[in-house]
């Protein structure tokens, strides 16, 4: 198997993890979270989303996280902007990349969205007309990409469309959503292989849950078919509130640590960056879904004299 020498893992969590989470996580504590994840080398950082407050109440406080974050040499701060106003507000707060999403699922569209498919193009050439004179980067997201919970397997004539549209309106990466996990790795193979041929030039970013407990599984099958980044959420945080069944992200500690065992440079710090997920989890008062936040990594020794010991 022939896999990348070098892997990004672009952080979600901030954004798809907390944005399930129902009481209020400080503005202060999101900040200080957030600049533990630059300081463990992570680079690219989902970290909030512009949506209406009353629809997310978690992520009312996007422009002061962004304001108050630091931004080491070389970091990229992405933001959801599902709209113009959207858009409106991640330009003002200075966003690095704006990401623009719709699913492959017409009812998973209608349900996310409140719109359909076709109408939600029409709104992302309008989002690629307002940044057109911008700096701001613009990331193409395709939710569903794997499989509706309403539909079930989902048409490639369909994800293509969707994936030439972004394509054409000058959007320089594309995310595949696993939003439900149901990719398989053969279906990721098919699905990796089918855009590549028709969209050489365009860089695509593997999302995957972990409903299914193959996360993982899954972004090997990508890194053989030759893709080169993934998205992860700090813990495993995350879902989605308009798909049933969709539980949290692959893991970032157990992504980064997969690939550190394959091989793979990340530019992550592992133990670094499993404090911050411990943060996280202190924050929410509850246990994570992570397993190398709690294990530690493979070669962490532990005292032989304080190890229990069998008796009689």
């Amino acid at each position: 198997m022939t896999v990348p020498n070098h892997v990004e893992i672009i952080e979600v969590g901030m954004r798809d993890g907390l944005q399930m989470e129902t009481d209020f996580v400080d503005t202060a504590i999101k900040i200080a979270l957030i600049d533990g994840l630059t300081d463990a080398g992570i680079q690219h950082i989902e970290a909030t989303s512009f949506v209406s407050p009353r629809a997310v109440p978690q992520l009312a406080d996007a422009a002061q996280v962004l304001a108050g974050a630091k931004r080491p040499p070389g970091s990229r701060f992405a933001v959801l902007a599902p709209n113009i106003k959207g858009v409106e507000g991640a330009i003002a707060a200075h966003a690095d990349e704006i990401v623009v999403f719709l699913s492959a699922s017409e009812s998973h569209n209608q349900k996310n969205l409140n719109r359909s498919i076709e109408r939600s193009m029409h709104d992302v050439a309008e989002i690629a007309a307002h940044v057109q004179e911008t700096p701001i980067l613009k990331k193409g997201a395709i939710a569903c990409a794997f499989g509706c919970p309403f539909e079930g397997n989902i048409n490639p004539e369909t994800l293509l469309k969707i994936a030439t549209h972004f394509r054409s309106l000058g959007f320089q990466a594309l995310t595949l959503g696993d939003t439900t996990g149901m990719a398989t790795p053969p279906l990721v193979s098919q699905t990796v292989s089918m855009l590549r041929e028709h969209l050489p030039d365009v860089r695509l970013t593997l999302h995957f849950h972990n409903t299914r407990g193959i996360g993982l599984v899954n972004v090997v099958a990508g890194l053989n078919a030759g893709v080169d980044s993934f998205e992860s959420s700090l813990g495993g945080l995350g879902g989605c509130p308009f798909a049933p069944g969709a539980s949290g992200n692959i893991c970032t500690e157990d992504l980064v640590y997969l690939m550190h065992e394959m091989g793979i440079q990340t530019g992550i710090d592992l133990e670094k960056l499993i404090q911050v997920s411990l943060r996280m989890e202190s924050v929410l008062g509850r246990t994570l879904a992570g397993q190398v936040m709690k294990a530690g990594p493979r070669l962490r020794l532990h005292s032989y004299q304080n190890a229990a010991c069998a008796t009689g």
